[in-house]
């Protein structure tokens, strides 16, 4: 699996020759989109900054859009949504947390969550994060403190942190690596199979954002 971050919540996975798209910006946003084809696109949520389905279908890619909880399955991906809240954008929306299944690992994406631990169902449900996906940004989502904080209570092989930068505090992300207590140098992507997450536990990597 090829894992690529785009910037603001944006996170590209491919596998194959199958593509998902989580939170991908829109074109109304005042952040800047990433134009490429989907199979499968997640939003957490209905704002321009993570809506942008009309960015990911492209050339002969018409993705199979997953807007909110419930159970899906597509391109043989298994994918769980669970509601939650958020107060991204200055009021208390719905944020929808992904638990994705592919090549034998769980991804765990928890997109625009404001919330110090998990809401109750998907506390039951999530099990065994292989990567996680945790918002760091404050302002309507946690803040770094926070977040890693429920990170590591989720007992994941390896933390990607997001929504930094371009769109969360300007100093989020030292301040989560700070509560980390590690310094990864940042990566233009990551590329891994099931067997890179032996024996690694809540590792912190950091990827550079293409956009």
């Amino acid at each position: 699996m090829i894992i690529t971050f785009l910037g603001g919540e944006s996170v590209k996975a491919q596998f194959g020759d199958t593509v998902l798209a989580f939170n991908p910006v829109s074109k109304d946003s005042k952040l800047k989109p990433a134009k490429y084809g989907a199979d499968i696109v997640l939003s957490s949520l209905n704002h321009e900054d993570m809506n942008g389905i009309d960015q990911v279908t492209f050339g002969d890619k018409k993705p199979f859009a997953i807007t909110g909880p419930g159970e899906y399955e597509a391109k043989g991906v298994f994918i769980k949504g669970f509601a939650s809240d958020s107060g991204y954008g200055g009021e208390k929306r719905i944020n929808t947390i992904y638990s994705v299944t592919l090549e034998g690992m769980n991804i765990c994406y928890l997109g625009a969550l404001d919330q110090s631990e998990l809401p109750k169902e998907a506390d039951e449900a999530i099990d065994g994060v292989d990567i996680l996906f945790v918002p760091i940004g404050g302002d309507g989502v946690l803040d770094p403190a926070r977040a890693y904080k429920l990170a590591v209570s989720m007992g994941p092989k390896l933390i990607i942190p997001i929504h930094f930068g371009d769109i969360g505090g300007k100093d989020a992300l030292k301040a989560f690596l700070k509560e980390a207590g590690e310094s990864p140098k940042p990566e233009a992507k990551l590329t891994l199979k099931k067997k890179d997450l032996e024996g690694k536990e809540a590792e912190v990597m950091v990827l550079e954002a293409e956009c």
